[in-house]
């Protein structure tokens, strides 16, 4: 029964470490994602001259989750016409966010694009799509070493803390 016990206990450390290794790999990924879905609005605002609502329909189709969910939610409240373009994207960002596998930083780098949306010329907006995905630029390289640093010690770590759980419980 102890044996049993100590395999639980060594199963669910291991468990717990890989899923944190696993948020160290997915960050940089995600961010890869957000930078091009940023880069095609871009595109579509700027050179196909696509109304925003439109735009972010389309980026919805073509990114993956979870940020075809946060387009797609973009896209509603546009088309809606409830709220302004700055007001959708923030009440968007915040029902996806806790989904993904990005940070506070990256929040609020988000956030502030989002508050420039649709307020200004499409040179102007080119602009902050410009500032925005140097920021996520800086993110990226920073979880891209994050990710060096940590994710092995992660999965490790969650190995040997259920070893040394389970020597202490015998």
């Amino acid at each position: 029964m102890k044996w049993v016990g100590a395999l639980l206990i060594l199963a669910a450390s291991t468990w717990l470490g890989t899923a944190a290794s696993r948020l160290l790999h997915e960050r940089p990924r995600q961010l890869r994602q957000l930078k091009a879905a940023l880069r095609v609005l871009e595109a579509e605002v700027m050179y196909g001259h696509t109304p925003l609502a439109d735009a972010a329909g389309r980026l919805a189709r073509q990114t993956a989750a979870p940020f075809s969910e946060l387009f797609e939610r973009f896209a509603a409240a546009l088309n809606a016409g409830e709220t302004s373009a700055a007001m959708a994207w923030e009440k968007s960002l915040r029902a996806v966010w806790e989904k993904t596998a990005l940070t506070q930083g990256e929040f609020e780098v988000m956030q502030q694009f989002g508050a420039t949306l649709g307020q200004y010329d499409r040179l102007t907006q080119q602009k902050q799509i410009a500032l925005a995905l140097a920021h996520l630029e800086r993110e990226e390289a920073e979880a891209v070493d994050h990710e060096a640093r940590y994710a092995k010690m992660a999965k490790s770590l969650g190995v040997l803390a259920g070893l040394l759980l389970v020597i202490l419980l015998m």
